[in-house]
């Protein structure tokens, strides 16, 4: 794969085409001196267990992975933290609201993007909700589900950050466990 610092021709800062390799993870601008570090995006990924323990799948309404399952999720904004953006993603994409959240995991993922890639760091959350009556696809999710933990095929995810997710998950069921909100 080619390094994702080549998919920056000119500098961002003042246009120049003299935007050169400054060390693997930067490049510098020979007019202005911006120097630019390319670093992952944060993302969010939804873990959301029902009272029969079973997991809320999505499938995806968009590219990339049209049509696989993923979980629900998404980038985080400016000024928002991971927890908040977990809420949100979750709201857009669910119309579920989330009580409470516990940080479980990160994995890092490439996201190709309108043809661009994209490195993420998907910081995965288990998401309590009261109440999962209100449960409808939104946003780019097509449909949703809950599905028994036991019955999840991991190669049906289209991401690989969620495929290693799912695989972590079922090989710490202790994560897992449904507790219910107060």
């Amino acid at each position: 794969m080619e390094h994702p610092l080549n998919q920056f021709v000119n500098c961002p800062k003042c246009g120049s085409s003299h935007f050169v390799n400054n060390n693997e993870k930067s490049k510098r601008c020979e007019d202005c001196k911006f120097v630019y570090y390319f670093n992952p995006s944060a993302a969010t990924v939804a873990v959301i267990l029902n009272s029969k323990n079973e997991i809320l799948v999505a499938l995806r309404a968009k590219d990339p992975a049209k049509n696989t399952l993923d979980l629900p999720g998404g980038f985080v904004d400016v000024d928002e933290t991971g927890e908040e953006a977990v809420c949100r993603e979750v709201k857009e994409e669910t119309g579920l609201d989330v009580n409470n959240t516990q940080y479980l995991f990160s994995i890092p993922n490439i996201y190709i993007y309108s043809g661009f890639t994209v490195h993420t760091l998907d910081l995965f959350y288990l998401c309590y909700v009261k109440d999962t009556s209100y449960l409808l696809a939104q946003d780019d999710v097509a449909a949703t589900r809950f599905i028994p933990i036991e019955e999840i095929e991991v190669e049906k995810f289209g991401l690989r950050s969620i495929r290693e997710g799912i695989k972590r998950l079922l090989e710490n069921k202790e994560l897992l466990c449904y507790k219910q909100v107060k």
